[in-house]
């Protein structure tokens, strides 16, 4: 799965979820889920040879 479809499935998700617990847990997947898609853009050259 793309780390771009993922960051949008959890936030889909984050949308209908109630219970506290989940949401924390989901947000902490979707943080790191954030992270990778920074570090991956970090790495793209814009400009390749």
């Amino acid at each position: 799965m793309r780390v771009e479809q993922q960051i949008e499935e959890l936030r889909a998700e984050l949308r209908g979820i109630t219970d506290p617990i989940e949401i924390r847990q989901i947000e902490a997947e979707l943080q790191a889920a954030l992270s990778k898609a920074a570090e991956l853009e970090a790495t793209i050259d814009p400009w390749p040879d």
